[in-house]
């Protein structure tokens, strides 16, 4: 019963995705711009923010991706941003633009999706470190948000593989 549940609510919230692809035709152009599967970037927005602009978190991360201001600060700057004002996290082009920035970078970083998602979540340093030590994910909360990631990719990519280019 709990499977079938969240299998309905990721299909609600595939729904939620859908309507944002429709209204902000835009925001899948950031997943081509940064040779993003563009399932695994609705994945992490779907995850990070059920696809709500206005969501901030209680650690003070900001907008459909999630941003924290210093990790978008750097974004901006690496991005040729210099007038960053923490107010653009709220704008969902911006955020999801510096998202999907950002999610590269870890990608390339790591050359491991799950290692990247999992610096998204728990941060570089963390993972890092886990590295180092010669560990896999230490926290159980990120690898509980690791798996629904890549769980929610891969819905969305057979529910709307036509809407993202994926067929």
């Amino acid at each position: 019963m709990r499977v079938l549940l969240a299998v309905v609510l990721l299909l609600a919230a595939a729904g939620g995705a859908y309507a944002y692809i429709q209204s902000e035709p835009n925001w899948y152009v950031h997943a081509e711009n940064y040779d993003l599967d563009p399932a695994l970037l609705a994945a992490v927005i779907y995850r990070e923010s059920k696809f709500d602009a206005s969501a901030k978190s209680s650690s003070g991360a900001i907008g459909l991706m999630q941003l924290l201001p210093d990790t978008a600060k750097g974004i901006a700057l690496h991005t040729g941003g210099s007038q960053f004002e923490v107010e653009d996290l709220w704008d969902p082009e911006i955020n999801v633009r510096y998202g999907a920035f950002y999610l590269r970078r870890l990608l390339n970083k790591y050359g491991d999706v799950r290692l990247a998602l999992a610096a998204y979540n728990a941060g570089q340093a963390n993972v890092d470190e886990w590295l180092a030590d010669d560990e896999g994910i230490v926290f159980p909360e990120t690898r509980q948000y690791v798996d629904e990631v890549l769980h929610a990719r891969d819905v969305y990519a057979d529910t709307y593989a036509d809407e993202l280019g994926l067929d």
